[in-house]
């Protein structure tokens, strides 16, 4: 194992550890938050069509920002784990229409949309462990975001790129890959930061 792939693996326990000491009480409340501040965004209020996730366990919830933004009019897609870890898409029709899949995550119970529904996402919300003060997103390590994310700059797609974290969560740098996306803006219970593209070192 190389030195970033190491030091990854040792913020991303870091971070899990720290999401586990929240109580339920903690992660309603930020969800709640959460979803204020992401429906500010132009990003957001201006989609038509935005790429999303249902948030499990500790994860910043996204449940509200998902039923929010279904309420506006807003195609939500959210994503369906293939076998080979790669992401189908399928429409989110309300909380009723998700479905427990593997791995503790729930899924649209609707036709699938195939892996590049995602290209018509004028947004997507990322889920992460931690982005830095350059917008390099921590992802946990599956991959599966790296596909969609290559898959969006092979056609030349640009859609916005948001994160949703915890605060402790956006941290000075995070060890960094050559096929790693910055992202174009962090929401937290307590604030929006956006970035600018950033430049190796």
């Amino acid at each position: 194992m190389n030195s970033d792939m190491s030091g990854k693996s040792a913020v991303r326990r870091a971070l899990l550890d720290a999401r586990s000491l929240l109580s339920p009480d903690d992660v309603r409340e930020a969800a709640a938050d959460l979803a204020l501040h992401a429906l500010d965004l132009p990003e957001l209020a201006e989609a038509a069509t935005v790429a999303a996730y249902v948030s499990v366990g500790r994860e910043p919830g996204t449940r509200a920002l998902l039923d929010a933004l279904r309420a506006r009019g807003v195609r939500v897609l959210l994503p369906v784990l293939k076998a080979d870890h790669d992401l189908d898409w399928g429409a989110y029709d309300g909380p009723e229409r998700l479905a427990p899949a593997p791995r503790g995550l729930w899924e649209p119970d609707g036709e699938r949309l195939g892996v590049d529904a995602v290209l018509e996402a004028d947004a997507v919300l990322l889920p992460g462990l931690a982005v830095d003060a350059r917008g390099v997103r921590l992802g946990r390590g599956g991959g599966s975001y790296d596909r969609v994310l290559a898959r969006l700059a092979a056609v030349g797609a640009d859609p916005a790129l948001v994160v949703l974290l915890y605060a402790n969560e956006v941290v000075a740098r995070v060890p960094e890959e050559p096929h790693d996306h910055p992202v174009h803006a962090v929401v937290t219970p307590e604030a929006v930061t956006r970035f600018s593209r950033f430049t190796r070192a």
